[in-house]
């Protein structure tokens, strides 16, 4: 099966991971935090299109990853039968994951 878009669905995990990145900046800069924020969940919204590139991750088995920002990236799955992407966690690309 072919999907036209793909439903994005955003774990509680992802979540608390960038609210945690966001509080983090938000020492040093709150408006660059938000900015931050936003960046990364707007890049999250692309994985609806079919056509925005997926990488298979090499670190972790069986997931994708997106270079959400130069310094963060993004796992997920995808479930082509469901058409289903569904968003695991935000990582600093220099922290040992999972």
């Amino acid at each position: 099966m072919s999907c036209a878009t793909w439903q994005v669905i955003r774990r509680p995990e992802y979540r608390d991971d960038l609210d945690a990145i966001e509080a983090w900046v938000a020492k040093d800069n709150p408006i660059a935090a938000v900015d931050l924020w936003l960046l990364i969940d707007s890049q999250v919204d692309h994985l609806s299109d079919p056509n925005f590139p997926r990488r298979a991750s090499e670190r972790v088995a069986g997931a994708y990853e997106l270079v959400a920002h130069a310094n963060y990236l993004v796992y997920f799955d995808q479930d082509p039968d469901r058409c289903t992407v569904t968003v695991r966690a935000v990582v600093h690309v220099a922290r040992q994951f999972p």
